[in-house]
């Protein structure tokens, strides 16, 4: 099956909330693996950056003017991005770990499993090269 027959079959079966909590336990999946590996292991790196890259694409999107999220929502999740970007680069250095990030990753999965659906789920994403979502760009 080509990537193109996969995505349309993928964009039929998930909603936008959907695709960010896979994304999220996907994510929070590689950066429990990589708890106890050693800062050196190329794993551990790619966990992090990988995690760092979500957020930053959710800050993106919340930032475009089309986003129909409540500005104080919309406020504390970028105020979040932002946290996610400065720990992970700490974290990178050897400064601090990651479980931090790792709970707060589970909190917004929890959100997202608890929130009700809606009639007509918003796409609250900036459109990227062929019309996807940067965060169904967000790749390790």
């Amino acid at each position: 099956m080509s990537i193109s027959k996969y995505k349309a079959v993928q964009a039929q079966t998930e909603n936008p909330r959907q695709t960010e909590y896979r994304l999220f336990a996907e994510v929070t999946k590689a950066m429990i693996a990589v708890k106890g590996l050693s800062l050196r292991e190329a794993e551990f790196y790619k966990a992090v950056d990988w995690n760092r890259r979500l957020w930053l694409a959710l800050q993106m999107d919340l930032s475009a003017e089309n986003n129909q999220f409540p500005d104080d929502l919309k406020a504390r999740i970028i105020s979040i991005a932002i946290w996610v970007d400065r720990h992970s680069r700490r974290a990178l250095k050897g400064e601090v770990g990651i479980d931090s990030m790792i709970a707060v990753n589970r909190s917004i999965m929890e959100g997202l499993a608890a929130m009700p659906q809606r009639p007509a789920p918003v796409e609250a994403a900036m459109p990227v090269q062929g019309g996807e979502s940067a965060l169904r760009q967000i790749r390790i």
